[in-house]
This record gives C-alpha cells, structure tokens and sequence, in this order.
C-alpha cells in the first residue's frame, strides 16, 4: 500500500495505525499539499453491500460536522474495492496510550480531557448524530493538549448494518452501553454510558468490567452496577464520582438528559471538588395499589326502627364483637412481627466467595448452613487454577439455609506461544499480539544501528509458552546514537601531534593541505577548518592547513635542477577583465597538497604563463585564478609531460 496514489490525489507514505476494522496511513495530498490521514476499511467489510452503502451514507453525515474536537472528514471513496475515508492528520497519541503511558490520570486532566469530549459529542448530537463508539482508542490527544474525537461515520455504519446483518457484536465491549449490549434503543444517553465509562478508566486507570469473552463482558453492563471508583482510587473528588454514577445509570432515564447537563456538572466539579451537585433521580417506594370496592345491601329504614326498639340487646353484641376483633387483630399482630423474626434467624446474606480456593469457599458457605454445588469450569487469566471465579447467587444476596451456591472454578489461564516480534516495526504488530492473545506491556527505546521503531528485544522471548493476556514488553530502536564532541584548538601544533589529537576524540582528518609561512614553522598546523570549542557530532571531518615554512622561491638545487621541468599552460584568462590577480598553483602528490605558488601575478601580453614546477614522478597540478580553481592537469616529471 506504501507509494499507492487513491483518488490520483492522495499518495501513502506510511502506516500509523489500525485496528479491528482500518488500516490508517498518512498520506500527502498532492492537490492541497498538506499531511492527511487516510483510513482504509479491512477486506472482510468491502463485501457486504449493504454495510458499504450505510459507511458512505454516514461518512458522508459525519463530514458535515466541523467543531474543534471532533477530526474533521475531507473526503470519502472506493478504488478498486479499496474503500477509504480521508480526515484530518493529528500529530499526537490516543488517550489510550495515554492512559497505559501515565496509569492514572489526575482530576484535572480527567475533567479537562472528558469535557472537550462532552463538546465534541454535543456538537454531533444536535446534528443528529450518535457515535455508538465512544472509547480512548477513538479519542486523539494532540501535542498540545487538545482533544480529537474520531471515528463517527465508521461507528454508526458498523452498529447500523453489520451487527443487524450478522449477530455478532463489533466494536469494544468495555464501553458498550447497557442498551447496545442487548440489541435495544441506542440514542444520545448510550454515548454519555460510554462517556462515563471512559472518564472512569482516566481516573482509575482500568474498565470497570473486564472478563473471559465480549459476551460476559456484556452481561455484566446489562445487571452489574459499575463500581464507585473511589473503591479503586481513593483521591477521587466526589462531585467527579458522582457524575460517572450518573453517566453510567443502566436506565437511561436516569443518566444525564443531554450533554449541556454533564458539561454543567464538570465545570462544577472544578469548582466544587466535593459538593453535592449532581442530581440522582429518585426511586419511588410506594407502589399503586388497587383499593376493593365495598359492596352492601339497600337499608331497610323499618328495619332501623326496628332495631331502635331492640337497642340495649344489641349493643352488648356491638361492644362484643368490638373487643372480639381487637384481640383477634392483636394476636395476628403480633404472630405476624414473630413469624418474620422466626424466619430472619433461618435467612443469611450470601457471603463473596470470589478469588478464593473451592475448598476454602466451600468451608465457609457450609459453616453458613448453605449447600455447594461445583458448577462448569473454565479457563481464566486472572484465577489461578481451583479457584473460585463466578458464584450464583451473588454476594450480598439473602437467602434461606439450606440454599445450593453454585460455584463456577478457574481451570487456570490458557496458555499460549509467544511470536517473535524482533526485527518487526513497533507500529505494525498489534494485529499479531491480538491474534496470539497477548497485549502490549513496556516499550522502551534505545539507541541502535537499526532503523527507528524496529524491536531489538522481547520479553517474554519467542516462542515461550504464557497466560493468554501476558503482555509483552519491547526494546525498540531509536536509531545511532549522536555523539557530539567539542574540537580542540590544534593550531600550531606539530602534524602529527594534531592528528592524533583529533583522531582520539573521534574527529576525522580528511585534507591536509600546506603552503609557506613566514612565521610559523614548518609541518605545523596554521589554520583548523572547524573552530576550536565548536560542538559537533563524532566523525566529523576537519581539514588542516600545514606550514612549508617560510617561501623558498630560492634556486633550486642541482638535484632538483635535474627534476625540474618548465611547461606552458594555457591558463584561459581573459586580459580584458583586469590587470592584476592572485595566482595559486597546488600540487597534489601521495594524497598531500601542497601549495607550490601564491602570490599577486601580472598579466602577460601573450595571455599565457610559462611556470616553473618542481618535483618527482607523477602529480597533479591545480591552477586558481582569484581562488577560483581553472585547470586541473597530470604531470609527469620524468617525462615533462603534462595531459588533462
């Protein structure tokens, strides 16, 4: 996919992402000249056509919307059954990484984080739209500080066509809310559960359920309340705590209405760490009850005045009748306060037995009076093997003596073999580690010659057999370590001396060039190309300037008289241009330059020089004009001849 062009726009430069439904890559838009990110569904989705029309229906709803949290959508296509969606480029991490990177949040990063998130989904539900997927791995914290929610045309799509299409749940279980866990009404207070949730993760630093499957997960947001998180971090503001318990209420009714109100409540919270803002809505304990109808007999006014005439004896039967019924109430009364008192001492609270061993749990229900049934067993991460990991009923729950407890045991966690990562890139195996059933532990840089990003080292190592859930920690390479080094002053030091100063702080000596010097000795250094104190990296190349000693434009000796050729050059100088010059003539011999005339020089009439140049075998010759280098010939001095 890397150098792809979609669109005969967008150009791939690299991926730096994905997921269970995308690939992301970051791409260069070659009309706008500008970074973007580009996501490209997975194959298994470009099949189902009507998924496919429901991803470019709400993609394309989605890139109606334009808020600073939300990243914004450009574009939306399909190339060869490449379906891709074109967003905003973020520079940042998710607040996923976020969270593994830090462990806890502090309050008000928290608060800071969940209410750019509450604008975000604010902003979209007043377009009509839901997101259904809220979670950290969805939310994109820049350099800055700022918060990008994504992913909106994707998480309506899924929820929308695939889930109906195939039964299966897409998406992250730890988030869901209770409606979406079981198939019922979604609407904008299913975003603000998620909400919830994720605030809940920022401040503890966990999901409030975690268990064996996507479906156990589920059941436990249909009929298990959340947690206070104050159970798992104690330094929780209570006006923070609350608004989590609201968010995250199983009744909708019961959450927050809108985002206005949850946006409200955090900006108290800032204010009031500990106040009683957040409003719960009340259960009523008085149920409607159905009052019989008195039914009677017409009154017989003869009969009245019969009875007027019998009235002493039948008062004694009133006033009878009267106590009769008051014993009678008394002693049901009060059967009834014995009976219930009677039944309490034969009824217990069903005590947690969870994360003990089954003897131990089955010691303590027994010494309750309860009887234990061993119900299936299965595997699990978090239990060691015989230990208890799910009881029915539940903890806290009263039941009568003699009630059977069935006891679901930890057969320990499922192993599995551990691939190896060295050598892949950092970036790239989150599809590997999901598929192993492991998850990412401590990635840490170091310096290597390797390029950066790549693994160096695991742990556990490959092919070790693990608990499925291990995570596996990294080594990853942050490219060669640059090493600067401060160059030191080796001017007028011997040659050789500076050489080997310079080497041994890792410097490279790469020119060595040399010419006369009327006042500094000669095989010392004049001049250094790199000033002394400068900091620079190791290996960097220094040339050097060596003295020849003072210009011997003496006669030359009767040994050198024999080697000495005189040539003509064609120097190519145009006379017209000025009267005056400086003149350089270099000879490089054996890899050493040496500057063999320097000096102001006059023109010649003729427009050509004739100079004389000492020396022995072969060499090349190096003419400047004004520093300016304008011929380059070979000389062989046995010989006397010259070539270019």
């Amino acid at each position: 996919m890397i150098g792809k062009i979609l669109g005969d726009r967008y150009e791939i430069i690299e991926k730096i992402g994905g997921g269970g439904m995308a690939l992301v890559y970051k791409a260069k838009c070659r009309l706008l000249n500008r970074f973007v990110a580009v996501k490209i569904l997975r194959p298994e989705f470009t099949s189902d056509e009507e998924f496919i029309q429901s991803f470019r229906k709400e993609s394309q709803a989605a890139a109606s919307l334009s808020h600073p949290n939300i990243v914004n959508i450009y574009d939306v296509g399909d190339e060869k059954d490449i379906y891709y969606i074109v967003m905003e480029y973020v520079k940042g991490k998710t607040l996923k990484q976020m969270i593994k990177e830090k462990g806890i949040l502090n309050s008000n990063e928290t608060i800071h984080i969940g209410k750019q998130i509450a604008l975000a989904l604010k902003h979209a539900h007043s377009n009509h739209i839901v997101h259904r997927d809220i979670k950290p791995h969805n939310i994109l914290i820049t350099e800055d500080g700022r918060v990008k929610v994504t992913d909106f045309g994707i998480a309506r799509a899924v929820t929308s066509s695939t889930v109906t299409n195939t039964g299966n749940v897409i998406g992250s279980v730890h988030y869901f809310s209770p409606e979406q866990a079981r198939g019922g009404y979604i609407d904008e207070k299913s975003d603000l559960y998620s909400l919830g949730i994720v605030i809940y993760e920022m401040i503890t630093g966990k999901v409030p359920f975690e268990g064996e499957s996507p479906i156990s997960i589920a059941l436990k947001h249909i009929h298990e309340e959340v947690a206070p998180p104050s159970l798992v971090n104690e330094n929780i503001p209570k006006g923070l705590e609350d608004i989590i318990i609201k968010a995250t209420q199983k009744d909708q009714s019961k959450r927050y209405n809108n985002t206005e109100e949850i946006c409200q409540d955090l900006d108290k919270v800032l204010e009031y760490p500990e106040g009683n803002f957040v409003k719960f809505e009340e259960d009523d304990d008085s149920p409607t009850q159905v009052i019989p109808v008195i039914k009677g007999e017409p009154v017989d006014m003869k009969k009245i005045d019969h009875r007027k005439k019998d009235k002493p004896t039948n008062k004694k039967i009133v006033w009878g009748a009267i106590i009769t019924a008051f014993i009678l109430a008394l002693l049901f009364t009060a059967g009834v306060f014995y009976a219930k008192g009677f039944l309490k001492v034969d009824e217990k609270s069903v005590p947690n037995v969870v994360g003990k061993s089954y003897e131990e749990a089955k010691t303590n229900l027994e010494n309750l009076g309860f009887k234990v049934e061993k119900g299936v067993s299965k595997s699990s991460s978090e239990y060691d093997k015989d230990y208890v990991m799910a009881q029915d009923p539940s903890a806290g729950e009263v039941k009568k003596a003699g009630y059977t407890i069935k006891l679901t045991i930890s057969t320990g966690a499922k192993l599995v073999e551990v691939p190896s990562f060295i050598n892949e890139n950092i970036d790239e195996i989150g599809d590997i580690l999901e598929n192993a059933g492991l998850q990412e532990g401590i990635v840490k840089p170091q310096y290597s010659n390797l390029p950066n990003g790549v693994i160096i080292d695991q742990s556990p190592k490959p092919y070790k057999e693990v608990k499925e859930g291990t995570e596996v920690n990294f080594i990853i390479s942050k490219g060669p370590e640059t090493k600067m080094v401060l160059v030191p002053n080796v001017e007028g030091e011997e040659i050789n001396v500076a050489k080997r100063m310079l080497e041994t702080l890792g410097l490279t000596v790469r020119k060595v060039d040399f010419e006369y010097h009327d006042h500094i000795e000669k095989n010392k250094v004049i001049t250094q190309s790199i000033k002394e104190g400068s900091e620079v990296e190791e290996n960097k190349v220094i040339d050097l300037l060596i003295s020849k000693g003072s210009e011997g434009l003496t006669q030359p000796s009767e040994e050198e008289e024999l080697q000495m050729k005189t040539i003509s050059l064609p120097l190519n100088y145009d006379p017209a241009k000025r009267e005056e010059f400086d003149l350089k003539i270099v000879k490089i011999q054996n890899g050493v330059s040496t500057t063999v005339y320097s000096g102001k020089h006059q023109k010649s009439k003729s427009g050509k020089e004739s100079i004389s140049i000492s020396g022995r075998n072969k060499a090349t010759i190096e003419i400047y004009f004004d520093n300016e280098k304008i011929i380059t010939k070979q000389i062989d001095f046995e010989t006397g001849k010259y070539y270019d």
